[in-house]
């Protein structure tokens, strides 16, 4: 399955935005993407199998839980792939850092809260 094919479901993004803060027990995840979509366990499971499967998370058992962390290798690739296109936004976030600086300037440090 190709990395974009992997992401494209949101189910399994939520999940990779959940575990990267940190890792999480497999019914942490399951909790939270139920909470959230309204889905089964058993799905939730699927999707983690999918994430697993393609080397987007690591799984280690810790006791009787299975402990999910994030894999970045794959992001990397994808993160490599996207290279060929920052080139569209970059100078856009560019004039935006410029353009906020010179507002702070203008209000001066009293409106900054500094």
């Amino acid at each position: 399955m190709h990395a974009f094919d992997v992401l494209g479901d949101p189910v399994r993004r939520r999940i990779l935005e959940l575990l990267a803060g940190d890792e999480r027990a497999a019914g942490d995840v399951g909790a939270a993407v139920q909470a959230e979509f309204g889905i089964t366990q058993s799905a939730v499971s699927q999707h983690l199998k999918v994430l697993r499967s393609n080397g987007f998370v690591r799984v280690r058992p810790e006791g009787t839980r299975r402990v999910y962390a994030v894999a970045p290798d794959p992001l990397r690739e994808i993160d490599a792939w996207l290279g060929h296109f920052r080139r569209f936004w970059e100078p856009h976030l560019d004039a935006l850092a410029t353009e906020l600086a010179r507002g702070k300037r203008e209000r001066g440090p009293e409106e900054n809260g500094d």
